[in-house]
């Protein structure tokens, strides 16, 4: 089996499932976490999940993901408009990273139109709720396939 997949989400994702529901549904980030599991899975994948409101810990994973990782899968939350630290490790890896939001951040506030995530990502999912991720392991998946041929 290649290394795992390492899915990464920043600050207020914990709270999915109670946190405006009307924007990001009532699916939980355990809830979230057992789809991805089980797409990665149908793939060979083995996931490492895992969710901080903490910047620098969210770098620290990103740098761990260099050796132990096949890709990267990362909802930065907020941290998507503000974080160079996020964007600097993420540029440093050498394995894909693909972006993923549930809402469409492009029909919400203005701020949110701006990712520093997407410049160093091979993509970006945005816009269907939970199923976002598992579309995002789907990616993944055909991005590490393809390089491995």
């Amino acid at each position: 089996m290649s290394k795992a997949i390492y899915v990464l989400n920043g600050p207020n994702l914990n709270l999915l499932g109670t946190r405006e529901p009307n924007i990001y549904g009532r699916t939980t980030l355990a809830d979230i976490g057992d789809m991805t599991v089980a797409e990665a899975k149908a793939h060979g994948f083995d996931v490492v999940f895992r969710q901080s409101n903490h910047e620098g810990e969210l770098v620290e994973w990103i740098q761990e993901a260099r050796e132990a990782a096949s890709g990267v899968i990362i909802n930065a939350g907020a941290y998507t408009h503000t974080s160079v630290a996020i964007h600097d490790a993420l540029r440093a890896l050498a394995i894909p990273v693909v972006e993923v939001h549930l809402s469409n951040t492009f029909s919400r506030e203005e701020f949110r139109h701006r990712s520093l995530i997407s410049p160093v990502a091979k993509g970006l999912i945005v816009g269907f709720g939970a199923n976002s991720y598992v579309l995002a392991v789907d990616a993944l998946a055909s991005l590490i396939e393809e390089a491995a041929e």
